[in-house]
């Protein structure tokens, strides 16, 4: 199911692109994940944005839903990822169909372990550097990530302040990919940002 480096394109919204704007990017290069992020969001607006990213995605990218399990299930999303205060892993899993994915937020080793243990499929790591969109949590830095990745076999998505120049830190650090929100939303073209990572990604020698 996951194949090294892996990229997930978060999409988000801006006064220039929209969610289905970053998946067809995503999509046009190839990137192996979507994940749909609406932090806020009515469920209705999520539900219907979710449709569109499984139309735009299907049989070309896994379509994962940040946050919200009823919505995944509900448009034949391959998957969902859950934060500290969503549903908890094991509840997930056992109302979810045979491969269904779950991926779940930790900052730290511990966290990583207890979420590998309740039955996550991989983990999103971070933020690992200082990012606009958690304002309210700390970088973790390079060696925490490291732990974190040394306690798991599951993939660790490292995510929050990745750019093209830091994504191969991240990489030599032992995650198995990165997952990115503002280097594509805030690139002036999206596209050649995300094939450019995927580029980087690609020409680096795994620990």
């Amino acid at each position: 199911m996951f194949k090294r480096p892996i990229l997930c394109a978060i999409t988000a919204s801006n006064a220039q692109l929209s969610h289905a704007d970053i998946a067809n990017a995503a999509v046009r290069a190839n990137v192996p994940m979507v994940q749909l992020r609406m932090k806020g969001a009515f469920s209705t607006e999520m539900y219907e944005t979710a449709r569109t990213l499984r139309a735009i995605t299907e049989g070309k990218a896994l379509l994962i839903v940040n946050d919200s399990l009823e919505v995944a299930l509900t448009v034949g999303a391959d998957g969902v990822h859950l934060g500290k205060e969503d549903l908890p892993i094991d509840a997930a899993r056992r109302i979810s169909p045979k491969g269904f994915l779950i991926g779940a937020s930790v900052s730290n080793a511990y966290e990583a372990k207890k979420a590998a243990t309740l039955g996550a499929d991989y983990i999103g790591a971070g933020p690992v550097f200082a990012t606009k969109n958690k304002l309210d949590k700390p970088p973790i830095g390079l060696a925490r990530l490291s732990e974190v990745c040394g306690v798991v076999s599951i993939p660790v998505l490292a995510i929050g302040g990745i750019t093209l120049e830091n994504a191969p830190q991240v990489m030599q650090a032992g995650a198995s990919g990165v997952a990115v929100i503002s280097a594509i939303l805030d690139a002036k073209h999206p596209l050649e940002a995300i094939r450019s990572l995927m580029v980087s990604l690609k020409g680096v020698s795994f620990p």
